[in-house]
Order: structure tokens, then C-alpha cells, then sequence
């Protein structure tokens, strides 16, 4: 069967309201996809930097698969917290994005999003904090109802990701 191997990192979260912030993270592969070796889902420590804007994770990545096909791409999805003094956690923003399809190391950037909720639910976040959650995560990834929803932009997950392909050409799987 045709491999890929990502390999690399969740170097940080940059473009926030507020600092001291994690990230929550997994893969979702069609069902032509097997995951070898590593792990589906993950979560960064949390991160307070004092001088700086940006949030630094240096989170491992490590995910082997093997495929039947191209359809159902890997895509890593992310959902960014705030933590604040009091250990409280308030969900910042969702992202997505497709693994590349091209060998080598790829430095991306991942944009986030959250829901915007209701005039009531807005003032609510500003007030008392918290804010509206997806009932179904897998809204963020699936695009099934995605279109739906009004949302502001939040800040960008950036990622180091190294691919290598392996027995494409040899199962007549072209990239």
C-alpha cells in the first residue's frame, strides 16, 4: 500500500485577543486511510509569554499512514484555548487544515475562527467570558454545514510539517 509520513510540529499560535493559550489538536483521514504508527489526537502545553505576541508550543508531530487512495486526504484540525488566572478555559478559535500532498518540509499557517453566537451571547463573552461552542467538532473539518454559520476570524496556528510519500508510483497512486 501507498505510505505518508508527517513528521514536524505545532510551533505556535499567533494573532490572539489574549496570551496564555493551548492547543487541542487531531487528524481525520477518509476510510481508505490507516493510521501505522502514532497518534490521532493531542493537546500542547500552555504557554504565557510576557514579551511577545506570539505562543510557542514546539508540539511533536509524528503520524505514519497507509492508503488505498487519494480520497479523504488527512487534515489536521485545531481548536486554540485561553487559560486564564483562574484556570479557567475559554475556547479562542477552530482551524483546519489539509496535510500537503507534496514530499518535503512545508511551513504553514492555519487560520482560526469562532462562532459569533447572538447579540446576547456576545455581550455575555464580554462581560462574564465563555462563548459559544460547536455541539459537533466535526462541523470544523467536514464542511457539511460549515457554510451556516456566522463567525469571526481569530488568530493563526503555525506549523512545520515534513511529508515523505512513499509506493505511489508503485500501486499506480498519482499525486
Amino acid at each position: 500500500m501507498a505510505e505518508v509520513h508527517v513528521i514536524g510540529q505545532i510551533v505556535g499560535a499567533s494573532g490572539f485577543p489574549e496570551h496564555s493559550l493551548f492547543c487541542k489538536w487531531g487528524v481525520h483521514a477518509g476510510g481508505a486511510w490507516k493510521i501505522l504508527s502514532g497518534t490521532r489526537e493531542g493537546q500542547t502545553q500552555v504557554d504565557n509569554p510576557q514579551d511577545e505576541e506570539r505562543a510557542n508550543w514546539s508540539h511533536p508531530i509524528d503520524i505514519h499512514f497507509s492508503t488505498k487512495g487519494l480520497q479523504g486526504w488527512p487534515k489536521l484540525h485545531f481548536q486554540v484555548w485561553h487559560q486564564d488566572s483562574y484556570g479557567r478555559n475559554e475556547l479562542y478559535g477552530y482551524g483546519f487544515c489539509h496535510v500537503p500532498t507534496s514530499p518535503g518540509m512545508h511551513n504553514m499557517e492555519c487560520v482560526t475562527w469562532r462562532p459569533a453566537g447572538s447579540l446576547r451571547e456576545q455581550i455575555s463573552q464580554y462581560f462574564i467570558g465563555g462563548g459559544p461552542q460547536m455541539k459537533n467538532p466535526d462541523v470544523v473539518y467536514t464542511g457539511a454545514d460549515r457554510y451556516k454559520l456566522t463567525t469571526v476570524t481569530m488568530g493563526k496556528v503555525q506549523l512545520q510539517l515534513g511529508i515523505i510519500l512513499r509506493n505511489f508510483d508503485k500501486y499506480g497512486i498519482e499525486c
